[in-house]
């Protein structure tokens, strides 16, 4: 199995740049209980092969983490299908349901 495609700094950068300039920017994390988390900071490194790599952190501290993400967000990101409310039970005159 290969690797999910790394995202590159223009790719980013192309996706911004049609989102609204004043937008916040927020990491979602963990597609099985799906979170929203603040940005803390971005760094420019190397990696161990000596690759450009720019890392997106998350805070040190309790409030980086800002609850659970939005449900339209994470089914939007594929980790989780639309739910749909079960169908509504008919009821006829006269029925009633066993208690």
């Amino acid at each position: 199995m290969e690797p999910e495609p790394e995202f590159t700094v223009g790719e980013i950068i192309d996706s911004l740049s049609a989102c609204p300039r004043d937008a916040v920017v927020r990491l979602a994390i963990n597609p099985f209980f799906p979170m929203a988390h603040r940005l803390a900071d971005i760094v420019a490194a190397t990696d161990e092969t000596g690759r450009p790599v720019v890392y997106i952190a998350e805070g040190r501290d309790g409030e980086e983490q800002l609850g659970h993400l939005p449900p339209d967000v994470a089914i939007a990101l594929t980790w989780h299908a639309p739910v749909q409310a079960p169908p509504r039970r008919r009821r006829t005159a006269g029925h009633r349901d066993a208690q």
